[in-house]
């Protein structure tokens, strides 16, 4: 199977969460994990596309209900960073197979992560495998890859060259070539677990339900039942979205598709 290669994460003490960024990560604080396996990189086209053509699942984002998803697309100069219509919009035709709606397809990118998928799809795959998604916890123990309470994945100080964030002035110019977009799953280098693309690149499903405020553009009807994402994108930019660190969390409607978000598959030891 494409792309389905776990690591172990041991049990043991973490220190989870931060008390010096945004609210709905504090307060910082220590759990006890029990070991776990996850996949070493994000699911990536390559894979979904294995599991679409075993069980000819139709993500949410192709179903006849209202077919497409969210397109990120710069902006022509500074905007109101408290507008994400600035930046998104649906584009009926986007899925996984067209990420930036019809006339798009996946040449190039079959070791990119997958994208427009939601919750559903996520656990629709993992139950396919015999698998499940992390929860947040668990996800962000196996991303400060035994590192007691780092800001970064990789340590304490930043370092733009160790995932696939937003360098520039958000949402307008992008400083690390023609456009911000996914890059290959292993394109950075791995943390102490060996696990690679945990920060940046694209946000990750997970299991836990989201308690805090959102962020980031992301809205819920009244009374919805929100899931915690971890990870962060390429859309992260120090002065929108700080939230390239294992800490950071947002919450999304699990029936949510956006071109920036993915997933990747645990299980237990």
């Amino acid at each position: 199977m494409t792309g389905s290669v776990m690591i172990k994460i041991p049990g043991g003490r973490v220190r989870v969460g931060s008390d010096v960024h945004y609210p709905e990560e504090r307060p910082a604080h220590e759990i006890e994990t029990k070991p776990f396996w996850i996949d070493r990189t994000a699911v990536t086209n390559a894979a979904f596309a294995e599991f679409v053509a075993a069980t000819r699942w139709v993500t949410t984002a192709e179903r006849p209900e209202r077919p497409g998803s969210l397109v990120f697309h710069m902006s022509s100069g500074p905007v109101d960073l408290h507008d994400p219509r600035q930046w998104w919009s649906f584009v009926s035709g986007a899925s996984w197979r067209c990420p930036e709606g019809p006339g798009s397809d996946l040449e190039g990118r079959d070791d990119h992560p997958v994208v427009h998928v939601s919750k559903h799809d996520a656990l629709a795959y993992a139950s396919w495998r015999g698998v499940r998604l992390p929860d947040e916890w668990e996800w962000e123990a196996a991303c400060r890859g035994g590192l007691f309470g780092a800001s970064y994945a990789w340590g304490n100080t930043f370092d733009s060259e160790q995932a696939n964030i937003w360098i520039g002035a958000f949402p307008w110019y992008f400083a690390r070539g023609e456009k911000p977009g996914t890059c290959a799953v292993d394109r950075h280098p791995a943390n102490g677990y060996g696990l690679v693309g945990m920060i940046g690149n694209v946000w990750e499903w997970t299991s836990s339900d989201f308690a805090g405020d959102t962020c980031c553009g992301a809205a819920a009807a009244q009374g919805a039942v929100l899931t915690s994402l971890r990870g962060g994108s390429y859309l992260c930019a120090a002065e929108y979205c700080l939230r390239y660190r294992p800490a950071a969390r947002i919450g999304q409607e699990a029936a949510t598709t956006t071109g920036h978000i993915g997933f990747r598959c645990a299980q237990d030891d």
